[in-house]
């Protein structure tokens, strides 16, 4: 597949536009409605839209039997306020695409244009352009959609990009890629008192500083074997903005973080039995919920084969890189009912990090994932 530099400045315009109006999870409507009136002159067979949300499917249909391939991009923002000079900054307070999503969608849009141009010998490509990925719910919802039936792929693919590997490097790499994490919230209940009288209420403030370091060397760390952990607490909030009170109630908000799903059943006991018994021994009830549930992100070897033969075909660079990596991917649900293979387009060793204030998507990656993805989709369906 090759895009003309005609292509390359519209999908590279398409991103920018993109990248000035972020929605965030669950609330994709124009970033849906953008993506769909862009792929209209590509003329898709079919195009699911509204899938687990704001999710759309685009189907490009083989002449003949085949297996479907589905390549898969991301929607959503981040609630983060974008610190740029870019013409082409986030336009939208508090909100901004830092983590290169706006970038994923761009490069399955050149990948909509080759196939517009050319479908597939048989078989079915389908685009899918996801919600919610940044809360950990987008895939459950798109799975948990009825329609989802008609989509079964054979085989699923996505990329993401990663500052700090060299433009255009890719790692990719068989078995756990991407760590499993969720949020746990802690919420402690017990009495007021008045501030001159603290032992006449049941004050959470001693079990908060008691949890707080507890809590974090549940994780050791270290390399990221089977037995990795990690928990980093992120918020603490105790009582009231008030001087005379004793407080009743505080929360804690942790990050658990595992390498593996079993890892992270272990963790997660381990964590609300030490809340448990901390709170109880205080006199204090204790409310514990999971928010952000990210499963890990397992690369199955027959699709990796794919995605190996493709980049060397289109001769990018790639090894094992620095994988697996911490950061979560709800991608992984994927691979639960189909062989399915992420790899990491490198953004450039001193490229801003994801989730900085001041990211921003290399365009030079646009052409690179795409010819990615089209040689994989050529190779498996013609």
């Amino acid at each position: 597949m090759i895009l003309s530099n005609e292509d390359m400045v519209e999908l590279a315009a398409f991103r920018r536009k993109l990248h000035r109006t972020p929605e965030l999870s669950r609330e994709e409507v124009q970033t849906a409605a953008e993506v769909r009136a862009f792929l209209a002159p590509t003329r898709p067979d079919r195009i699911i839209t509204g899938l687990g949300g704001h999710g759309i499917a685009a189907i490009y249909e083989g002449k003949a039997p085949g297996p479907t391939v589905m390549v898969r991009a991301e929607l959503d923002g981040l609630p983060i306020e974008e610190i740029s000079d870019l013409p082409h900054r986030s336009g939208v307070p508090g909100k901004g695409h830092l983590c290169g999503h706006d970038g994923h969608m761009a490069i399955l849009a050149g990948l909509a244009r080759a196939l517009g141009r050319r479908r597939p010998q048989r078989g079915r490509a389908i685009l899918l352009f996801q919600p919610a990925e940044e809360d950990g719910s987008g895939v459950a919802a798109v799975v948990a959609d009825p329609r989802f039936r008609e989509i079964s792929p054979d085989f699923a693919f996505a990329l993401h990009n990663l500052p700090g590997l060299p433009l255009g490097q890719v790692a990719l790499a068989e078995g756990p890629v991407n760590c499993a994490s969720r949020g746990m919230r802690i919420v402690l209940n017990g009495k007021t008192a008045h501030a001159s009288m603290p032992e006449t209420g049941i004050s959470p403030v001693n079990v908060v500083a008691e949890l707080m370091p507890a809590l974090t060397a549940l994780g050791r760390g270290g390399p990221l074997d089977k037995d990795f952990a990690m928990v980093t607490v992120t918020l603490v909030k105790i009582g009231e903005p008030a001087f005379g009170v004793a407080p009743a109630r505080a929360e804690i908000w942790a990050t658990l973080r595992t390498l593996t799903d079993a890892g992270m059943e272990d963790l997660c006991v381990s964590a609300e039995h030490l809340v448990l018994s901390a709170a109880r021994e205080k006199g204090l009830s204790v409310e514990v919920s999971h928010d952000d549930i990210f499963g890990h992100c397992e690369n199955a070897p027959e699709a990796v084969a794919h995605l190996r033969r493709a980049l060397d075909e289109e001769g990018v660079p790639h090894d094992k890189g620095n994988l697996p990596i911490r950061a979560s991917e709800d991608f992984g649900r994927f691979g639960q009912r189909a062989p399915a293979a992420m790899f990491f387009l490198g953004a450039g060793e001193n490229h801003p990090s994801l989730h900085n204030p001041n990211y921003d998507f290399p365009d030079d990656l646009i052409g690179i994932g795409a010819r990615v993805f089209m040689r994989t989709v050529r190779n498996l369906l013609g």
